[in-house]
């Protein structure tokens, strides 16, 4: 699995809102994702434990892999702890080298060219979380390439 988060730009300038997202790499289906209007190491960690709980990841014998970015909300202590209290075993990209998140990047990059994606920023959380919202939903339906042209449904 990768996490990953990525910056949603708001009507006004200069702010922004902070979209959290959890991707299961062999069926690119969307586990987890969250908006927040801040970017904190405890919304991260809240996903990470949301999501493990609801997909049953703390049930597992086999614990899977986190792979994150190098940021510093993902390399928190708070999410290291979640991480450990999960049994989960983190994993980061090597330092300068932006394609080891290549699967959680390309996810971004297809989100913030679809047509209903604002061309001027959000104008306010609710809406920027709606947005997010349909955008999983679209993705869980989509058709894969990279898996045969399957959806993660």
């Amino acid at each position: 699995m990768v996490l990953g988060h990525a910056y949603l730009p708001a009507e006004v300038a200069g702010r922004w809102f902070y979209l959290y997202l959890i991707l299961d790499v062999y069926s690119r289906k969307i586990v987890g994702f969250e908006v927040h209007d801040r970017d904190d190491a405890d919304h991260a960690a809240h996903l990470v434990k949301r999501t493990a709980l609801a997909e049953g990841i703390h049930a597992l014998a086999a614990k899977p892999v986190l792979h994150g970015d190098n940021g510093a909300t993902l390399k928190a202590t708070t999410v290291l702890a979640m991480l450990f209290w999960l049994g989960v075993k983190p994993s980061y990209s090597r330092p300068r080298v932006r394609d080891d998140n290549a699967f959680v990047e390309s996810l971004f990059c297809t989100a913030k060219y679809r047509p209903e994606f604002p061309s001027k920023g959000f104008a306010d959380l609710t809406a920027a979380r709606t947005w997010a919202a349909h955008f999983a939903l679209v993705q869980h339906e989509h058709r894969h390439s990279g898996i045969r042209y399957v959806s993660p449904a």
